[in-house]
């Protein structure tokens, strides 16, 4: 994930080591997936206990990141504000009734989903960001910090006052969860805004004059989360036929462009034993400070060389590398330059391995549904996310490719099956009731309680998936 933050302290680059390569010729096979990851209320609430905090005041953009607690300890949560969310579940927030304040903004794909259940909370605040969508990329503090602190000052003084907390300025980590104190006063708890928790940092010296902020991070939130959840989904089958495709030997040099919290480096890694140079780059560092930390964490940081750099602008020569990757990152940037960019750093006869999203084909839905309703379900862009103005997620992708006098193409889109149980499919559920009827909304619960019952739902995710060869 090529993220648009690049915020944050800078972080050291971890040693790396380069074993020397096997001798062995052949192309490197498919692993196994990584283990779960620990409930992330659980975390919460032991953080709040080691801090002596009772209850706090939270904020954040993914409600995901608080669903958890709200339904096992919603008596800890003393109000809520998200911030530009991209989708609402009015079920997970009504226990807060009153407590909730929403942000969002006036148009864009996101602001539509949110505002069409906002009906379902009359208790909750709501303001609108004028002129704006709050695009996932977007950095929301920096671009509208100053209405955003205005909104949350109205609505936690209306709030039942909390005792201050008695915290020292410091940074730690507990319970898999890094947090930095600063200021004084009512606890005020920061979750990410998506892509990293320094996103506050333009709020910080107006929100630490009146409250104790606690600002979170880590790999149980936001965009590290939805990584690493998609990480142990069928997601990986995409990514394990990409590499596949790609053919990597022994004593190949492999670079991913955008390579967020190492989902997929830490898969080559188990793959190549050692055996190839591996390279991660990212523009985001709270992002790569969390590869590291899980690769530490898996035993593999010594074969991946994680580091800063742009998918428009990577820092590396030309005809660097032998393998070139990248899996939805080309959405977000200017697709075009990433593309030119990724062959440049690609040697002579090395291969290229791209996989974006396909928002020109629709989700499946697995569910008996009338005709009228099934095309409302499965029509484009009821699912998924937005895509930057000069961003690829389309089957020009392989159009593009071909016109950069690339051989050997390979064109093959894949559909992964989200199941229930994750929260990647809570997520387009909500999307997609964002877009119905009550009446509508009505036949889905009740198509989606018998099909869970059969074992048959599912819903399955579009992408398009290409490799080819650079010419040499």
């Amino acid at each position: 994930m090529d993220g648009a933050s690049n915020c944050g302290p800078e972080w050291h680059a971890a040693h790396y080591s380069f074993r020397s390569p096997r001798q062995r010729r052949t192309a490197i096979a498919t692993t196994t997936a990584p283990i779960e990851a620990p409930p992330v209320e659980a975390s919460l609430a032991e953080l709040l206990d080691h801090l002596g905090i009772a209850s706090a005041h939270f904020a954040g953009r993914s409600l995901a990141d608080l669903q958890g607690l709200i339904a096992a300890h919603p008596e800890r949560i003393a109000s809520l504000t998200l911030v530009c969310p991209t989708v609402l579940n009015p079920r997970s927030v009504a226990p807060l009734g009153a407590r909730l304040l929403v942000l969002t903004g006036d148009h864009g794909l996101g602001a539509r989903r949110v505002r069409a259940v906002l009906p379902a909370l009359p208790e909750a605040t709501t303001v609108v960001l004028d002129d704006y969508a709050g695009l996932t990329w977007a950095d929301l503090a920096a671009d509208r910090g100053d209405r955003i602190d205005m909104a949350m000052q109205e609505f936690i003084q209306r709030r039942k006052a909390l005792p201050a907390a008695a915290l020292r300025e410091r940074e730690d980590e507990i319970a898999d969860i890094s947090f930095r104190v600063r200021g004084a006063g009512p606890p005020l708890v920061l979750l990410p805004l998506d892509l990293s928790p320094c996103q506050w940092e333009p709020l910080i010296p107006a929100l630490s004059v009146r409250h104790c902020t606690i600002t979170l991070g880590g790999p149980l939130f936001s965009s590290v989360a939805s990584l690493e959840e998609r990480g142990r989904s069928g997601y990986m089958a995409v990514v394990r036929g990409l590499l596949d495709a790609l053919a990597i030997q022994p004593g190949e040099s492999v670079l991913e462009v955008g390579c967020g919290s190492g989902v997929i480096m830490r898969e080559l890694a188990r793959r190549t034993a050692g055996a190839n140079r591996l390279i991660g780059r990212d523009m985001n560092l709270y992002l790569l400070r969390e590869a590291r930390a899980l690769a530490g964490r898996a035993g593999l940081l010594d074969d991946i060389d994680f580091g800063e750099g742009r998918g428009e602008a990577l820092p590396l020569p030309d005809a660097a590398v032998e393998v070139a990757l990248s899996s939805t990152v080309f959405e977000e940037g200017d697709a075009d330059r990433m593309l030119a960019e990724i062959v440049r750093v690609t040697r002579p006869g090395g291969r290229i391995g791209i996989v974006v999203r396909a928002t020109d084909m629709p989700f499946w839905v697995n569910l008996p549904l009338d005709p009228a309703l099934k095309a409302k379900v499965d029509a484009p862009n009821v699912i998924g996310g937005g895509v930057a103005p000069n961003g690829v997620a389309d089957a020009s992708l392989y159009r593009r490719l071909g016109a950069l006098g690339l051989t050997g193409l390979k064109c093959f889109p894949q559909l992964v099956s989200v199941v229930p149980g994750s929260e990647r499919i809570e997520r387009y559920q909500q999307q997609i009731l964002a877009a119905l009827t009550r009446a509508e909304a009505a036949t889905w619960h009740r198509a989606v309680a018998a099909a869970e019952r059969e074992g048959t739902f599912f819903i399955a995710q579009p992408y398009h998936c290409a490799v080819a060869t650079k010419p040499g």
